[in-house]
């Protein structure tokens, strides 16, 4: 299989995040590591870093979002769009992904996956969450 670039990593990590949200909402058990394999043959471990990290804080961050989603919470997003903006969350404030990157991925992600609103929303979070991170800094 040929080596993925961290974009193309992201992907996956969203597929599973997106997956993950699926069975919760329907109670459906699940083993995340099962589900990495399936979304991913190879073992990766920025993708389980990633989505262990978010399934980690998933409560923090979707605090943080809902706090900057205006007039609006996270779970009322599509699942697609809210795997996006929770790893976006994630790499800002949880890795060493540079701030830049971690914002510009998202939005690519979302131009994809999201409608504009939407993704103008995820946007308009990782900016406020990118600039309350560098005055605090």
């Amino acid at each position: 299989m040929k080596h993925m670039t961290r974009s193309e990593l992201r992907k996956k990590i969203m597929t599973i995040l997106y997956q993950i949200n699926v069975y919760n909402s329907n109670k459906i058990d699940y083993n995340v590591d099962d589900i990495i394999s399936e979304v991913l043959e190879i073992d990766n471990d920025f993708v389980k870093d990633a989505v262990y990290g978010v399934l980690t804080n998933i409560n923090k961050i979707n605090e943080l979002a809902n706090k900057y989603l205006n007039k609006w919470t996270i779970d009322r997003l599509g699942f697609t769009d809210q795997a996006i903006l929770r790893l976006g969350i994630y790499e800002l404030l949880y890795t060493d992904t540079p701030e830049v990157v971690a914002i510009n991925e998202a939005i690519d992600l979302a131009k994809l996956y999201s409608d504009d609103d939407v993704r103008i929303m995820i946007n308009g979070v990782l900016d406020k969450l990118y600039h309350e991170k560098v005055d605090n800094e």
